[in-house]
């Protein structure tokens, strides 16, 4: 267990007190599973997109984010993904967690009431203090300069 832990509020909505909250499976666990609370199972045909309520509103601690991960198990079984990965859950959001699956497998998948479907992954966060250059210069070269996108090989 880490030594300075980070409280994070949840709160569940009316009709998901059933619902178990965010919870690490493992003591090595990094990400909190999180479950579906939609009331009748969503079908994600191959391609399809689909925001899947948690019925959950969280209070983050200022100067962190919960990022939200996909489940390896659910990737490599069914290809079930995240549209936006990872998703942020921001400091200052009170509204209710959504994710936003993508069934990237060839069947169809269903989406039940319960299930694990996403990992809530706790980080800190820096905030960028922004300004403007006027010239290439007061970027700074470096080794790499503007090579991009496969610059270095395969």
């Amino acid at each position: 267990m880490p030594e300075k832990t980070v409280q994070i509020k949840f709160l569940r909505l009316p009709g998901t007190e059933d619902l178990p909250l965010p919870a690490y499976q493992t003591e090595g666990s990094s990400g909190l599973d999180v479950v579906a609370a939609n009331r009748e199972d969503i079908i994600l045909e191959p391609g399809a997109i689909a925001m899947v309520p948690t019925g959950l509103k969280a209070s983050v601690p200022e100067g962190f984010e919960i990022q939200v991960r996909a489940r390896s198990g659910l990737a490599a079984r069914s290809g079930i993904g995240l549209v936006n990965a990872p998703g942020t859950i921001d400091s200052d959001y009170r509204g209710e967690i959504r994710v936003i699956l993508i069934n990237f497998g060839k069947e169809r998948f269903a989406v039940s009431r319960g299930m694990r479907i996403a990992q809530f992954v706790l980080q800190k966060v820096e905030r960028a203090a922004v300004s403007a250059c006027v010239s290439e210069e007061e970027l700074g070269e470096t080794e790499r300069g503007s090579g991009g996108f496969g610059h270095t090989g395969i």
